[in-house]
């Protein structure tokens, strides 16, 4: 199963490094302090995680709930089990999601050095005032 949630990520943080990610991840690692590439990465990991652990669960509890098998006390155990355990990576997957978005919409590309800017537009300005009569 395609995992787009983590793909749509990935690209948007390839995006906005200019970079592959397998060069993001060295780059990340060799440097010892905490950064935002570093930050983003380890929760596009998790992201991933998450989606993986998704689909094993839903293959799981499809093999538990075969339907040429019989489901009994033990197996109603297990079958709770992978639909809490889904539960729970999708709620992980969906705040990763939502925190990496954010994070990524608030970020911009920022030119290459040398490279000209364009000059910011001045700021408007406003209307006079409408002058009263009485």
């Amino acid at each position: 199963m395609p995992h787009t949630t983590s793909t749509t990520i990935a690209e948007r943080i390839e995006a906005l490094y200019g970079r592959p990610l397998a060069e993001l991840d060295a780059l990340a690692d060799s440097h010892p302090r905490g950064s935002m590439l570093a930050a983003l990465l380890g929760s596009h990991s998790d992201l991933q995680f998450a989606e993986r652990n998704i689909d094993f669960q839903l293959q799981r509890l499809r093999q538990l709930t075969d339907q040429e098998s019989t489901i009994g006390p033990y197996d109603a155990g297990h079958i709770l089990d992978c639909a809490r355990r889904i539960a729970e990576s999708v709620a992980v997957r969906d705040a990763h999601t939502k925190g990496v978005s954010a994070v990524l919409q608030s970020l911009h590309r920022v030119p290459a050095p040398g490279v000209q800017r364009p000059a910011p537009a001045p700021p408007a300005v406003p209307a006079p005032a409408a002058a009263r009569t009485r």
